[in-house]
């Protein structure tokens, strides 16, 4: 996958406004106004892609090469699956590679997707991913995220809380060369979290895929060659 492309020779895109109509806040209008502007959600929908974060995804592997056929993958805070499709693709699963998703959302069917609905921060979850996966772990994805409080300092706790909870989940049931991705969010209470992965990690990095939208504080933490 790569990013939309530019415009044609002489072409001009038309922005769609929307108007502010009864019981529509400013900040729903604003959401909607950039949501129906939005290339990579425009490219989603004709793909037949569950979401515009698939994109991210792609382009992270495009360059990091980490999703591979035959390997075992699992998505945490799955839904609406576009993380899911793409992986299911890449290690070409069922036949070959196998992909595991949850979520506290339901996830329609996904081709190639074993899906559970359940909140990874339930004690039971780790022990119910590892019975489905039967074994090791390639690969571990995270793109969840905690509610938005509106308060940037206290979102980007929350974040990193559940960043490090899915890190803990990584050491136990990834097989050593393994990959860890997750979302987290620009700010300063990462210094152990990076710590702890560069001491269980080859090489630990940020990167910001270009369908990530330029004005969102999100990044990615991207951890390769697990020690185990």
């Amino acid at each position: 996958m790569t990013a939309p492309g530019g415009k044609g020779s002489g072409s001009r895109e038309l922005a769609v406004r929307v108007k502010t109509g009864k019981g529509r806040k400013l900040s729903s209008k604003l959401w909607l106004e950039r949501q129906l502007n939005d290339p990579y959600v425009a490219r989603a929908k004709r793909e037949g892609l569950r979401s515009r974060a698939a994109f991210k995804l792609a382009e992270i592997d495009d360059k990091a090469r980490f999703l591979k056929k035959g390997q075992r993958v699992i998505d945490l805070g799955a839904a609406p699956g576009g993380w899911s499709q793409v992986a299911a693709k890449r290690v070409a699963a069922p036949q070959q590679g196998r992909v595991i998703a949850i979520d506290l959302l339901e996830i329609d069917p996904l081709p190639g997707v074993e899906f559970t609905r359940l909140d990874f921060l339930d004690p039971a979850a780790p022990d119910k991913l590892k019975e489905m996966l039967g074994g090791k772990a390639d690969v571990v994805l995270s793109d969840m995220a905690a509610n938005a409080t509106g308060h940037r300092k206290t979102d980007h706790i929350k974040i990193v809380a559940l960043v490090e909870a899915a890190g803990e989940f990584a050491r136990e049931v990834l097989a050593p060369g393994g990959t860890f991705l997750a979302k987290v969010l620009q700010g300063g209470a990462e210094t152990e979290l990076l710590a702890g992965l560069k001491r269980d990690f080859a090489i630990v990095k940020h990167v910001k895929p270009g369908a990530s939208r330029s004005d969102s504080a999100e990044l990615y933490l991207l951890a390769t060659g697990y020690r185990g």
